[in-house]
């Protein structure tokens, strides 16, 4: 079979790496794929950006793709799924009415208040005056979220009344673009993050492994959020017990509930959750794609054939393959360039891609690019170096040794990922 896979950053790094692993693939095609993927074997990059719905549509019908896999948001909410099946074409992804549960915050919050599924109380505005005036009634700490999608960066945690009113006053001045027009206001959440993916077809759905990621930038979960600075698989917190909760809780009604709007939902379906103290899920948000940087430990892990699964979810049946897991856990520290999240500089040689970091380490490429035969930065999250362990601090040990041997200039990382994980390993409680 001959695939294409639409994307261009880590994560669609490792789904191309790990869709070639399939005996029934003869060549990835990754539209338009990175430094990484142009090195992968049977994955060949075609330059056509990933949110170019008709150009995406004819390079399927001219190179006689066979399977299509969408990896980012925004071809999603661009409706490029609904084009390929309009086509005839088979392709794994959400419809574009389906996706608005991450392409909308105000959707999705409205969404779960009709479906009551838990989630922190909240109010949407469309003007600054009245934002304000509710952020003053409620307090800090509180969230400030842009509607639409803004590659990781629309979520402001405001630790102060005045952190929240400049993350409005520069959401409505439209410092996030179109995204920013309208802003959820909702109420800090307490406890621990985990992220929870799905693939679902409809009301069917198989559970991948768990995950648990680091928003903020700098080491201890201090400073502003960004896409993701590092991720680990599995995530201790969701417990057998706290699984069968976000099941009934969460995932079973949100797909019954898109069903019933006529948004039926097949894909990958991730709940980015707060689990409290007593085990509560609560949902903090809703992406329609997997994760990045969750995708590249969980697929570190996954020991069975992806395109299977997810072909087995367009039939509408994902329970037909479900997923084998490896018992080790991964980690993955992301290497982001100097500036980020904020304004970065492109065009850095990476040194230190071409050593032998064993078995266990994988490497992904998410903001690079071939310069004259050496791979450059080219966006703000670079790489992401993930390993395998017998637990997360073993997996640890394997990415940040790995880490130490690549360099370019104003590179940073957080030196931490993982560490709520190991603080349970450490008590001798790892579950």
């Amino acid at each position: 079979m001959k695939l294409l896979l639409i994307g261009g950053g880590g994560r669609e790094h490792a789904l191309a790496w790990k869709l070639a692993q399939s005996r029934a693939v003869r060549e990835v095609l990754v539209a338009p794929g990175n430094a990484g993927t142009a090195g992968e074997s049977r994955c060949r990059n075609v330059p056509v950006p990933a949110e170019d719905v008709p150009a995406l549509l004819e390079l399927a019908r001219r190179e006689r793709v066979d399977f299509t896999v969408v990896g980012p948001e925004g071809p999603l909410a661009a409706g490029v799924v609904d084009a390929f099946a309009a086509a005839g074409l088979r392709i794994f992804g959400p419809t574009r009415a389906a996706a608005e549960i991450e392409s909308s915050k105000a959707f999705t919050k409205d969404f779960l208040a009709r479906h009551r599924i838990p989630t922190a109380q909240y109010r949407v505005f469309t003007e600054l005056q009245g934002a304000l005036r509710y952020v003053e009634q409620r307090g800090a700490p509180i969230v400030v979220k842009a509607d639409g999608l803004a590659a990781g960066k629309g979520v402001v945690v405001a630790q102060s009344v005045d952190e929240a009113r400049q993350a409005l006053a520069d959401m409505f001045g439209g410092s996030l673009g179109g995204a920013g027009a309208r802003v959820v206001i909702e109420d800090f959440l307490a406890g621990e993050e985990a992220s929870y993916i799905v693939v679902a077809a409809g009301t069917r759905y198989v559970p991948l492994a768990s995950a648990q990621d680091h928003k903020r930038i700098f080491d201890g979960d201090r400073g502003p959020n960004t896409g993701g600075m590092g991720a680990y698989s599995p995530a201790p917190v969701v417990t057998p017990q706290v699984d069968a909760r976000v099941r009934a809780e969460v995932i079973e009604p949100t797909l019954r509930g898109l069903a019933a709007e006529g948004r039926q939902f097949t894909g990958f379906l991730y709940a980015g959750l707060m689990i409290g103290a007593d085990g509560t899920p609560q949902v903090i948000e809703f992406n329609a794609r997997l994760g990045d940087p969750e995708t590249q430990p969980i697929l570190m892990r996954l020991d069975s054939d992806l395109l299977e699964l997810l072909s087995a979810a367009v039939d509408g049946d994902p329970g037909r393959a479900p997923p084998r897991w490896k018992p080790q856990a991964a980690l993955g520290v992301v290497m982001a360039a100097g500036g980020y999240p904020g304004a970065i500089r492109k065009g850095d040689a990476i040194d230190g891609l071409g050593g032998d970091f064993g078995s266990q380490v994988k490497v992904f490429h998410a903001g690079t690019a071939l310069a004259g035969g050496q791979v450059v930065t080219s966006g703000g999250r670079v790489l992401c170096v993930c390993g395998l362990g017998a637990g997360v601090r073993a997996a640890q040990a394997a990415a940040y040794a790995a880490v130490s041997k690549i360099r370019w200039s104003g590179m940073q990382f957080r030196s931490d990922i993982g560490y709520r994980a190991i603080e349970r390993e450490n008590r001798g409680n790892p579950a």
